[in-house]
């Protein structure tokens, strides 16, 4: 779990998600339009639709845009024809990383991404050849000030959790993607927002990485490939000790 962990507070720290608005916004219409056309456009029926649409409101990203979004993705308006798709492979220091995205020109994007990879002395692989390195798992965050550790596990376990762990000052519960609905309508019930929640890939090894140089180059990578438009996510599996990161900022 080490790898997840880390990156999330590298790119806490370094802000490696703070783009412009509008590259958020049309990252954000992406995941809300195959959300919609996958599963339907009420978000109250739609668990991906619904932490598409949280996602969006907490960016700020009007009401206007979402419906749209939404409506194309439900075919009620014309819109542009994405496709999902995996990459994969290794950053400098044979970190592993498998990139999800969303586009709606797969040449274009297959074209620009290795250059990215090329550019960064990075390895570009074959399907499977790193994802195997990863468990699909639901993560929930929420506050360990919202609710006590025992009776988040009664409650989540009950609900098909499997696992909850405490890191920092938050808890991370853990689920089969096919329980990840249920396990948030549990903690939700509970009156409690999570900080977080997304069906993700956990690395299940990870590589250590205790060299500033490295790590800058590591960090850099990742963060040009989630500047690119269409990539929707990127997993790894570095690790990196806390005061690696601090010289990182």
């Amino acid at each position: 779990m080490a790898g997840h962990s880390k990156w999330a507070n590298t790119k806490h720290r370094k802000g490696a998600l703070d783009k412009k608005r509008a590259k958020i916004f049309s990252k954000l219409a992406k995941f809300i339009i195959i959300a919609a056309r996958d599963g339907g456009g009420d978000p109250g029926a739609n668990a991906r639709l619904r932490l598409a649409v949280d996602k969006a409101r907490a960016a700020n990203m009007p009401k206007d845009n979402i419906e749209r979004a939404i409506a194309k993705g439900t075919g009620d308006l014309d819109g542009a024809t994405y496709s999902e798709l995996v990459y994969e492979g290794y950053a400098p220091g044979q970190v592993a990383v498998v990139i999800d995205i969303l586009t709606d020109n797969k040449n274009r994007t297959a074209s620009e991404l290795r250059k990215v990879f090329d550019k960064k002395k990075a390895t570009l692989g074959n399907p499977g050849s790193v994802s195997w390195m990863f468990d699909t798992k639901g993560l929930i965050e929420l506050p360990v000030a919202a609710i006590g550790e025992e009776e988040l596990m009664d409650l989540v376990l009950e609900a098909g959790a499997e696992d909850v762990k405490v890191e920092g000052d938050l808890f991370q519960v853990f689920c089969a993607p096919e329980n990840f609905t249920d396990v948030c309508a549990a903690i939700e019930a509970q009156e409690i927002e999570p900080t977080s929640a997304e069906v993700t890939r956990i690395p299940s090894t990870t590589v250590e990485i205790t060299e500033l140089a490295l790590a800058q180059k590591v960090v850099d990578f990742i963060g040009d490939l989630e500047d690119h438009d269409d990539v929707n996510t990127v997993h790894s599996n570095f690790d990196m000790p806390d005061e690696i990161l601090e010289q990182l900022e």
